[in-house]
């Protein structure tokens, strides 16, 4: 059985820093391309980063560039986000998830096929 298991969110306050991790069991995902997204309540699910399977390809939101970091580190199965300079705009549930298709990034969340069962991050101003 597949199962994503995120970790890491909490209450901070900006301008501060977490980490999200996500750690993938049941089968291997070395070769899929690993993505982020968060929604927020009232909003639809929102992508914000992927990585692909070598971490030699990233992709972000506008939204969080230059302040989010995606890595994988897939001897542990286990695909990260560092968030830097958090913003209240950054509250939501964090998700990860694994594309489905092999190739390019995909940012729309249908082309996702696993899911973890998100993290909360809540930014205080």
């Amino acid at each position: 059985q597949v199962q994503l298991v995120e970790s890491g969110g909490g209450l901070v306050q900006a301008g501060g820093s977490l980490r999200l991790s996500c750690a993938a069991s049941g089968r291997t995902f070395s070769s899929r391309i690993m993505g982020w997204f968060r929604q927020a309540p009232g909003k639809e699910r929102e992508f914000v980063a992927a990585i692909i399977w070598n971490g030699g390809t990233t992709s972000y939101a506008d939204s969080v560039k230059d302040r989010f970091t995606i890595s994988r580190d897939n001897a542990k199965n286990t695909v990260y986000l560092q968030m830097n300079s958090l913003k209240p705009e950054d509250t939501a549930v964090y998700y990860c998830a694994v594309q489905s298709t092999f190739g390019i990034i995909d940012y729309s969340a249908s082309a996702y096929a696993y899911w973890g069962q998100g993290t909360q991050v809540t930014v205080s101003s």
